[in-house]
């Protein structure tokens, strides 16, 4: 919910517009303590030599990119449109966002859901799919939605209030789905994040327009608010929370002045904000080890980066320029997580946001499409960073090809094989690569077993790589012999292995 705005019954603060747009590009909060890159060893094994730490590295922007006009839109009667969340699912783009239809009782903010083959679309006809429930902290208004999927669940983050007047009312709520269609309340139907009420500023809005990542078992939570004592005269700041517990209910951590520390309570005071803005995005860059934040300054969305610890920039912001009212929502993963480049997965990174772009009669709408692409991260330095490769296939030592594959690697002897499995072939050989393990060698006509019901599999030092049809083993000239279904279950497997 914009928080300059009250069109109709949405869920809106009472900030000016002055001091929205008047936030800054630089990040608040200084880094604190020393980051993790300059703490000194305490094992006495010699490690490999380590990039040194990326400090505000100047990016360079390329193939700036904008749709023609609004790509997703509310149906009927639908006043306003804003707050997208952007997710790339299953080779489509999937979008949510904050809309008000009559025909989705009660009257108030309801979160609408489109899809398309890609971000600048086209889009499907809007439906509505989640809308306030009638009690609690979110009878009214449901908005700002930020979705990530763990597993096979999809958990959706959203700012829900009670009323109109809400007076620091908003709070963050929780809600899973299967389909990210048809959602569940979880936490009891209770919000899981209120205003601190730290300081009560002029701004009555209190806490929401989160944003959720997950990234190694945990999901961070980034929200607005206007309360904390970190924020800004105007209520601009964000803040951050992370658990294991998508639902936040228990091992709750808050990142304060001295990093992440446990907490008993999700409302404590709000010691630390990672970026001057309101209703931010935020994504995991993998490549890089990074977070990138994008919020919305005088001249278009610029994009705020800070390392894991938040103890470092690692690069400098990053301005993807053009209009805007309200937003913006990345293009992102189902975890949160930056998409990987196709050309250049180490080296670039693609920025591609949906935001508001006009201040209509009811409120921003007209979401369009803009991006860009940074490059120059020198990214995959470490065996962490380089899982940003899986499925890619790079030079081997050996003057073959070994694919990443799950935090391991695979080589291959025959370079047709490898670039029919691999999403895509790099020319150089990443630094991070060399500390992965090399799982299995996959050498040019090794035999080939199938199943009565087609399956084909290679034999690798005597263990089932099941490879699915034909052609792997065609192009590698290995030998396909037909065996029992009895004999195909005998076999030792190796993993299954995930290319895409």
């Amino acid at each position: 919910m914009p928080l300059s705005r009250r069109p109709l019954a949405s869920l809106a603060a009472l900030a000016l517009v002055s001091a929205v747009t008047a936030c800054t590009n630089a990040a608040v909060g200084d880094p604190v303590g020393a980051p993790v890159e300059q703490q000194k060893a305490t094992s006495t094994k010699k490690a490999p030599a380590a990039a040194p730490p990326r400090d505000r590295i100047k990016l360079s922007v390329e193939n700036g990119r904008q749709s023609a006009g609004t790509v997703i839109a509310g149906a009927g009667d639908a006043p306003y449109n804003y707050a997208p969340a952007v997710m790339v699912d299953n080779g489509k783009v999937r979008a949510w966002w904050c809309s008000q239809l009559s025909a989705a009782p009660p009257g108030g903010d309801d979160i609408l859901y489109s899809e398309g083959p890609t971000v600048g679309g086209p889009f499907s006809t809007a439906v509505p799919v989640f809308s306030g429930s009638g009690g609690s902290f979110d009878a009214m208004h449901t908005c700002d939605p930020s979705l990530i999927k763990i597993g096979s669940v999809y958990y959706m983050y959203y700012t829900g209030a009670s009323r109109d007047n809400h007076a620091n009312g908003s709070s963050v709520g929780v809600a899973s789905s299967k389909d990210g269609i048809t959602w569940t309340r979880e936490a009891g139907g209770q919000s899981i994040v209120a205003p601190a009420g730290d300081n009560i500023r002029e701004n009555t809005y209190g806490a929401g327009q989160q944003s959720a990542i997950y990234l190694d078992g945990w999901v961070y939570l980034m929200f607005t608010d206007t309360t904390g004592l970190a924020s800004h005269q105007n209520g601009a700041g964000q803040y951050v929370l992370r658990s294991k517990d998508p639902t936040f209910t228990k091992g709750v951590e808050a990142l304060g002045k001295q990093g992440f520390k446990a907490v008993t309570s999700n409302n404590g005071p709000r010691t630390r904000s990672v970026v001057e803005a309101f209703s931010a995005d935020w994504m995991w860059i993998e490549a890089a080890s990074s977070f990138a934040i994008a919020h919305e300054t005088d001249e278009g969305t610029t994009i705020t980066f800070w390392n894991r610890d938040f103890t470092r920039h690692p690069f400098e912001t990053v301005l993807i320029p053009g209009a805007w009212e309200e937003g913006p929502g990345l293009l992102r993963t189902p975890e949160g997580h930056a998409p990987a480049d196709t050309r250049d997965p180490c080296g670039r990174v693609g920025l591609d946001v949906l935001r508001g772009t006009v201040e209509g009669p009811a409120g921003p709408t007209n979401i369009s499409h803009f991006g860009l692409d940074a490059v120059g991260i020198k990214g995959c330095a470490t065996a962490t960073e380089v899982k940003a490769l899986n499925g890619f296939a790079v030079p081997s030592p050996e003057r073959t090809l070994d694919v990443v594959v799950g935090g391991n690697v695979m080589r291959f002897e025959r370079r047709s094989v490898a670039e029919k499995f691999a999403r895509g072939v790099l020319g150089t050989r990443p630094q991070g690569v060399d500390a992965l393990k090399l799982a299995f060698t996959v050498p040019a006509g090794a035999p080939a077993v199938t199943n009565p019901s087609g399956q084909v599999g290679l034999l690798l030092d005597g263990k089932l790589w099941v490879v699915g049809s034909a052609e792997i083993a065609t192009l590698n000239s290995s030998t396909i012999t037909p065996v029992s279904a009895e004999q195909w279950a005998r076999y030792e497997r190796l993993p299954d292995l995930v290319r895409r």
